[in-house]
């Protein structure tokens, strides 16, 4: 006798399960089903630790590499050095490891990458090519995958390695338009965005563009909404829900105080969170569950640079606040990132 059976039920966001391929507890976000670690930022560092790596001071590209505790208020310190001299470089991070694009690129297009061990300090070690020399990059994460979107020359690439090997990048898709994408990459456990950037093809011209991607998936970015101001050279952080964006100019001025958010679930345009500490461009973003902060970078008129860290509450709104300095103002384009940002959930 045949015996009916009942209809599956669409699995409810937030249920839990163990994966007996991977030994681990997942929950599921409303997408896909997600590891819960059992680590903590606190736990491996005493708090979320920042990384800030490279930059340009006006006349030299440099290779050393600062960190501080986002849940702290304090100076940088120094963690160690890149492989090579590197400016206009992007980074991205799970909570163990720091990854450095770009890395040795004197200005220039490289497609070497290396890695950190953010607990430690120390030097970078090589971490395997991009698929494509670049510069002007910029990294965004989740626990697993790492992913770098655009740069220069002017590109729609998209390109990810899983962070916890080493190797080289595989294509991922391609963003909704060639762009440098400098600093402007943020996620969520299951998004990856992109906003702002210039369309350097061939003039320099700045775009309120977003784009996003699933970040577990491979295909090509899709529209999200557009920036409250149009700008390039733009820094994102975010935790889970919500990302926010920082100066940034249009060229050749004017040089902006703009921060802007979204809520990285959803689809739209970006809304007003408050101003910066300071009007400029080419920060590096990192953040915690909490806060976003955001260091270094390029006033107007050039080629003044500036070693100051300012932070937000990233689920209020309102002005950023002064958090310290980094060791030196020689972190204009430098790549940041973190061991609590948002898209390790």
């Amino acid at each position: 006798m045949k015996i009916d059976q009942a209809p599956k039920q669409p699995t409810p966001v937030g249920a839990f399960r163990f994966n007996t391929d991977s030994s681990k507890l997942e929950y599921y976000d409303g997408n896909q089903w997600v590891n819960i670690t059992s680590t903590s930022p606190e736990a491996q560092t005493g708090g979320t630790r920042a990384l800030v790596a490279g930059g340009y001071d006006g006349s030299s590209y440099q290779k050393n590499i600062d960190y501080f505790n986002v849940d702290t208020t304090g100076n940088g310190a120094d963690f160690g050095e890149l492989q090579g001299l590197s400016g206009w470089l992007g980074a991205l991070a799970d909570r163990t490891r720091g990854i450095f694009l770009s890395d040795g690129n004197s200005g220039g297009t490289e497609d070497n990458t290396s890695y950190v061990t953010i607990a430690s300090t120390g030097n970078a070690a090589t971490f395997g090519n991009l698929t494509i020399a670049n510069n002007y990059a910029s990294g965004l994460a989740d626990s697993t995958r790492g992913v770098r979107g655009g740069g220069y020359p002017t590109i729609d690439t998209i390109e990810y390695c899983t962070i916890q090997s080493t190797g080289d990048w595989k294509d991922f898709g391609n963003l909704t338009a060639s762009r440098l994408t400098h600093g402007c990459g943020v996620s969520s456990p299951t998004r990856g965005i992109w906003g702002g950037g210039d369309l350097y093809n061939p003039s320099t011209t700045a775009t309120n563009i977003m784009d996003y991607i699933t970040i577990s998936t491979q295909g090509d970015a899709a529209d999200f909404g557009d920036l409250s101001v149009t700008r390039k050279a733009v820094a994102g952080c975010a935790n889970a829900v919500r990302g926010i964006w920082s100066g940034g100019y249009v060229n050749p001025s004017p040089y902006l105080n703009t921060m802007d958010y979204v809520t990285l679930a959803t689809l739209g345009n970006a809304k007003e969170f408050g101003d910066a500490t300071w009007t400029g461009a080419y920060k590096s973003g990192a953040s915690s569950p909490t806060r976003g902060t955001w260091s270094g970078g390029r006033v107007h008129p050039s080629p003044g640079r500036q070693n100051i860290i300012d932070y937000t509450q990233i689920m209020t709104t309102g002005n950023a606040t002064d958090f310290g300095d980094l060791t030196a103002a020689a972190f204009d384009g430098a790549g940041g990132c973190s061991n609590g940002h948002g898209g390790l959930g």
